[in-house]
């Protein structure tokens, strides 16, 4: 799986890809994360990648040629099953059964605004779709890019242990909403070392070693998001 990401500031991405897990599935070469400055895609010596909006309002807007020139670059690579993704507060929500829709493609082009956005010719002509993480707004597309890159590479074979899939599925069978309490050592915590009758116990079910009923108990404790 090939990610490539245009943005305008290319540093926020250095400390996230080069840690843990992402930097693991890039050693093994399960999964490549290419940068791109939109800036390299402009044309006057300023390297202009915004505008006023046409009709008046406040800020600027992402022009629509350097995102042009960039995606039809990015695409000379000949990739079979690319798709374009423009992060966008009006796009449809990113859920886990678009995180592993989009893991069967060979290469996701992600577009990062900034700003008041992107020329609408941007969504309408360019990106296969518009995706938001949420109701609400951000300052610009980098974080929800490095959300979307970190959900999907999950998906990818070797990336990460196939038991914790298995696990996650069975924890998100309610249509991917919902997630069941989990607890580690120790069996028993006490908050109040001065009174010891003050306990946080692990429950006793999840010690039991009876694992059709610890499932039946996690199941029964779902919590809906």
């Amino acid at each position: 799986m090939r990610f490539d990401i245009l943005t305008i500031f290319p540093e926020i991405f250095d400390s996230y890809f080069n840690a843990s897990i992402l930097k693991k599935a890039q050693k093994k070469r399960l999964i490549k994360i290419h940068i791109h400055n939109l800036r390299k895609w402009t044309l006057d010596r300023h390297q202009t990648t915004d505008d006023c909006s046409y009709g008046g309002g406040m800020g600027m807007i992402f022009k629509v040629e350097p995102i042009f020139k960039a995606i039809k670059d990015l695409k000379k690579k000949k990739i079979k099953k690319c798709r374009i993704i423009l992060f966008s507060a009006k796009g449809k929500k990113l859920t886990q059964k678009k995180v592993k829709q989009l893991s069967k493609y060979d290469q996701l082009i992600l577009i990062c605004p900034r700003y008041e956005g992107v020329d609408e010719r941007v969504a309408k002509y360019i990106a296969n779709e518009e995706i938001s993480i949420g109701e609400y707004i951000l300052t610009g597309g980098e974080l929800p890019a490095m959300i979307l890159v970190d959900a999907v590479a999950r998906f990818i074979p070797g990336v990460i242990k196939k038991e914790s899939l298995l696990e996650e599925s069975f924890s998100m069978d309610f249509e991917g909403k919902g997630e069941y309490p989990q607890y580690t050592r120790p069996e028993i915590f006490y908050p109040n070392k001065k009174n010891k009758k003050i306990t946080w116990r692990v429950p006793d079910i999840l010690l039991s070693g009876n694992h059709k009923k610890i499932k039946e108990w996690r199941r029964k404790h779902l919590k809906r998001i």
